[in-house]
């Protein structure tokens, strides 16, 4: 028996769960659920990531302390999750003493072993908030093309980035003020330390996906860069030891939180587990983390790194799921596809969700899609048509000709033991990760015993002299087959499984129970275990979407910066006031079709990626292009795109970047401009 610490990545205290959070921790459940089936002692924490300027922005906005504002928010988390039959053993809060005193340990050992640095850092300050502001709370006038309205990282219109301090009629976003430059010391966590001992690391056989190492080694390639771990008062956290208000910024003691949560979890409710037996240096028993593959470098990098530092055991893998789109698309507000998981709980059963995911899920770092009509045909196929139709197909001759009661002998136990071993391959799969390969192995399994039933006709039988025990026979097979098939869903499916074993009256539910055939067993009566998907429930959860979040969340601004932006709102240019350019400035730009070569994430901003293009010259072209929010690395690689080919060359503080690549939006999203798939490389657009 394995013993077994699993954690989700930890959802942040500022607003509610939705779809797209869903994927990991349904992923995360149905693994645990699994090994747990499998025998193993399996311990699965998760908590709440509570600190941070937009949880105390948030709480001001709101009236509340940041305490009552995560404790609220907290609720709520929990609230969802068990709803979607998340098995936590226990769910935990970031913002707690047990947290506190692990990370300022995990710091001191640190800083101990020379792994802290010291040196002032120079950023813009609101003289009225009287804060250091992020670069997302700074706007202000693009210095490279003058756009206005840009955010303190980069800009939406020419791709330029910059440091904030470069940023022309810089404005505060929390009160409108102007922001003034000023010194403050920070404190750094030498992560260059640690790259001979991360490049090894992230190559450990099993440690993480290869496609996520492979990316991983841009950053070794580019050199590891000091991580800066403090932030200055006022800020919602904790504070770092020996030095008066600075604290930890919020990614040092996140991840933190699995260990504090499992602590925790030991401490009420575990006494007899045992934290150092799954944190000390050596420790045998598996640590796993499941995330997604956007916060990817912290657990790969810094959270090693921390934890190598401190002397502590790193984790034994990370499991890394990609995004959700819904209907192909990026989820919308406007279309009713940005759905919270509690909108969902009031239309449609959690199972159906849970099936869906599992079916599309495997151990690759893919994006996974919820078509939403594709999810009403899988579930009532495969759920309904196909599973729950064995049992309702033949649990009524056995509760009203056979007195609840299968017969003696299996009159089809070579068919039979064929389902108990396909058990075996079900539950590699399972163990894998590859759900999808699981469920489609079951589903054969289903598509055989329909075809069993079919093939006998109990219900004809039933018609005809002298055919009683022939029915009984058929029907006890059909009801032994089912009953493989419940225990292989059960961990995707825990409420169905749940409804089985009582109807079936089994003790046991577990991969090895299937192995005794059911003969002579008495059953319950039998009662419908799922309903079909309703195509309005489905169409009234999108609808419900579209009024629950159509309008934007309340930001933490004041009254009067509230009527500042109306004012901007209305004095935007409509359609037809941009500025007007002749024919002959606009036959100067060059337009070429390009091919990306590579994409990649930018270190420091999150809104730039990387491209390497081939436009037909003899050099591939590097551009930096802020299109990160609407696309993973992975999705451009190998894409045709329409590249600006004559701009001058832009020294930014990431590189230089060679041209500009062409993407359209309208306020929903943003998706590049991709020519023909005739065209190739060096083609000129006209």
């Amino acid at each position: 028996m394995r013993k077994i610490l699993v954690t989700n990545a930890l959802p942040y205290a500022n607003g509610p769960i939705h779809m797209g959070h869903l994927l990991g921790y349904i992923q995360a459940d149905i693994w645990v659920r699994a090994m747990r089936a499998l025998g193993h002692d399996v311990t699965y924490v998760c908590a709440d990531d509570a600190h941070g300027t937009a949880i105390m922005l948030r709480a001001e906005a709101n009236g509340i302390s940041p305490e009552q504002q995560i404790a609220n928010v907290q609720k709520e988390h929990e609230r969802d999750f068990a709803g979607f039959g998340i098995s936590f053993d226990h769910y935990d809060s970031t913002h707690s003493d047990t947290n506190k005193a692990r990370s300022q340990e995990i710091y001191v050992k640190n800083r101990e072993a020379g792994n802290i640095a010291i040196r002032p850092v120079t950023q813009l300050f609101d003289p009225e908030k009287q804060m250091f502001l992020s670069d997302r709370f700074i706007k202000g006038t693009c210095p490279k093309c003058k756009a206005e309205d840009q955010y303190g990282d980069s800009c939406e219109v020419c791709g330029t980035t910059y440091n904030a301090t470069e940023l022309l009629n810089p404005r505060s976003t929390l009160s409108g003020a102007t922001p003034v430059e000023k010194s403050s010391d920070h404190y750094f966590f030498k992560l260059p330390n640690f790259s001979e001992y991360l490049q090894k690391w992230t190559r450990d056989q099993g440690r993480l996906p290869v496609s996520i190492a492979n990316k991983l080694d841009e950053w070794f390639d580019a050199g590891l860069a000091d991580w800066d771990i403090s932030r200055d008062a006022p800020y919602f956290g904790f504070e770092i030891p020996d030095a008066p208000n600075k604290y930890f910024y919020v990614w040092v003691d996140a991840p933190i939180g699995y260990m504090s949560s499992f602590e925790n979890f030991i401490k009420t409710k575990r006494p007899d587990l045992n934290f150092d037996d799954y944190w000390k240096k050596d420790s045998e028993n598996e640590v796993y983390h499941f995330i997604g593959k956007d916060i990817v470098y912290f657990h790969a990098l810094f959270w090693p790194a921390m934890l190598e530092g401190a002397n502590y055991r790193t984790p034994t893998g990370l499991f890394v799921n990609g995004f959700l789109t819904v209907n192909g698309q990026k989820m919308s507000k406007s279309r009713g596809t940005f759905i919270k998981a509690e909108t969902y709980l009031q239309h449609l059963n959690p199972e159906y969700l849970r099936y869906y995911f599992a079916s599309k899920l495997s151990d690759k770092v893919e994006d996974s899609d919820l078509n939403l009509d594709d999810f009403i045909q899988k579930v009532n196929s495969d759920l309904v048509g196909k599973v729950v139709n064995i049992a309702s197909r033949c649990a009524k001759f056995i509760n009203t000709k056979f007195n609840d009661t299968l017969s003696s002998e299996c009159a089809e136990a070579e068919l039979v033991q064929s389902f108990i071993d396909a058990g075996d391959s079900i539950a590699q799969a399972y163990e894998d990760r590859e759900f999808s390969a699981a469920i489609r192995e079951i589903m054969a399994l289903a598509d055989r015993a329909n075809q069993y039933i079919d093939e006998k006709k109990p219900w004809a039988l039933a018609k005809q002299e002298g055919q009683e025990q022939q029915v009984h026979d058929v029907c006890s097979v059909g009801i032994n087959l089912f009953r493989q098939l419940a225990v292989y869903l059960a961990p995707v499916l825990p409420e169905l499984a749940n409804q089985v074993q009582a109807f079936l009256k089994l003790e046991s539910f577990n991969f090895e129970s299937r192995k005794t055939i059911l003969t002579g067993h008495e059953i319950a009566a039998f009662q419908a275990l799922m309903q079909r998907v309703d195509p309005k429930a489905v169409a009234a959860m999108v609808d419900e979407s579209k009024e629950s979040l159509g309008a934007p969340a309340a930001e933490p601004v004041k009254a009067e910066k509230k009527k500042e932006k109306a004012k901007e709102k209305k004095a935007e240019p409509k359609i037809g006031e941009a500025e007007i350019i002749g024919i002959e400035d606009f036959i100067k730009i060059d337009l070429r079709v390009a091919k990306v070569l590579e994409a990649a994430t930018v270190e420091g901003s999150d809104k730039l990626l990387q491209l390497t293009l081939d436009a037909g010259e003899a050099e591939p072209r590097n551009v930096f292009s802020g299109i990160r929010e609407f696309y993973a690395p992975e999705d451009l690689k190998g894409k045709l795109v329409v590249l600006v080919a004559n701009l001058a060359p832009r020294k930014m503080r990431f590189g230089i970047s060679n041209g500009m690549v062409l993407a359209a939006g309208n306020g929903e999203g943003v998706w590049v401009i991709s020519p023909e798939s005739g065209a190739k490389p060096g083609d000129k657009v006209s």
